[in-house]
């Protein structure tokens, strides 16, 4: 019997993309040859990590039934290849020979990948090839697929900013890197960063200090209650940097009226362009008509209190660099690089733990 689905390399061939973070996994089916995602899916329980870094099995675990799920809708609402009839020519997936399903590329996107993503890296390309056919698979760090996302496969920087916040950069020859360190030694500008600047302040109005805001003291008792509390609450919190962040939008919402809410804004501003700074790509920036610099991530929904003051320190410090809007999110991303993959097309630099490429 002759297997007559379409290659690896045609533009009918299935790609999935994955995304892999703090709010849990999510999924994306398309086809090499086409923008977009066929179908998407999500599972709301984060993969674990412990001491032998992230938790492959756990990975795997939630994302084989999905895949096989999405691979499965698709093929029942035809299975053929894009342009075609339903219900006429080949399949693009099903079952291999095997029992397993081809995919052409695989790209995973996983927050802590560069440090803690030992073990991905050594079970996933056996386990994905076994379970879907996968003939290619990329595992990048969660800043990859957001820069593939929110830049493509041109040179730039992009800084991704939630709870933490981290700034990656490439001339498409190497990457860049900026903060990234965590709320303890860095993430400088982050929702975490501005939320505990915002709580400080509070505190100090609480206590009578010079640099205390009102209008933030009042902002804590209402969210967390009495503000001598406070520390009885956060400290033995092991998602200390989540709750230091839940009280970011405070901060935004009295910057409008409070110096001192605002002041906080300005500084992320400051910080954040710094990283931008740090990673944009300078040999032939202006040439190209500057280094494009977008801002990804539910940090930046703070808009202009927080927009402007990057910008600004932007301008002073790279003056060729633009600001943009990012096109697509780190799931996004991931789906463009597996298309990519599929199509011998992926321009952004590999690197053993920022990107690693397999053929299975």
């Amino acid at each position: 019997m002759t297997d007559t689905r379409p290659s690896a390399t045609t533009p009918d061939a299935y790609v999935l993309g994955v995304d892999s973070g703090g709010s849990g996994l999510r999924v994306a089916l398309g086809r090499a040859g086409s923008d977009g995602p066929l179908s998407t899916a999500v599972c709301a329980e984060p993969v674990r990590t412990g001491t032998g870094g992230i938790d492959a099995a756990h990975l795997l675990e939630q994302l084989l039934p999905v895949a096989a799920e999405l691979l499965e809708r698709a093929a029942a609402g035809g299975g053929r290849p894009a342009n075609g009839p339903a219900g006429e020519g080949p399949t693009a997936s099903g079952p291999t020979r095997d029992g397993s399903v081809r995919v052409a590329a695989l790209a995973v996107g996983a927050a802590g990948m560069a440090t803690l993503g030992g073990r991905l890296r050594a079970e996933l390309p056996g386990a994905l090839s076994a379970a879907l056919g996968v003939r290619r698979l990329a595992l990048a760090a969660d800043a990859v697929t957001a820069y593939a996302g929110a830049v493509g496969q041109r040179p730039g920087a992009v800084v991704a900013g939630g709870t933490g916040m981290i700034a990656l950069g490439t001339d498409l020859v190497e990457w860049r890197r900026a903060d990234g360190w965590g709320h303890l030694l860095g993430d400088n500008g982050s929702g975490a960063w501005i939320g505990r600047a915002g709580l400080e302040a509070a505190m100090r109005a609480h206590d009578g200090r010079r640099g205390g805001s009102p209008a933030l003291l009042d902002r804590l008792r209402a969210v967390f209650g009495p503000a001598e509390e406070l520390p009885g609450l956060l400290y033995p919190r092991s998602d200390r940097p989540a709750v230091l962040a839940s009280f970011a939008p405070e901060v935004a919402a009295c910057a409008g009226a409070d110096a001192i809410a605002a002041e906080i804004l300005r500084r992320a501003g400051v910080h954040i362009a710094e990283a931008a700074a740090a990673v944009c790509p300078k040999d032939g920036a202006e040439a190209d008509g500057g280094c494009e610099v977008a801002l990804t991530g539910g940090l930046f929904r703070m808009g202009e209190p927080l927009i402007g003051p990057v910008r600004e320190e932007l301008a002073r410090l790279v003056p060729q660099a633009r600001v943009t809007t990012c096109t697509g999110d780190p799931l996004t991303g991931a789906l463009r690089i597996a298309r990519a993959l599929a199509t011998d097309d992926l321009r952004l630099p590999h690197h053993p733990t920022m990107l690693s490429v397999q053929n299975t």
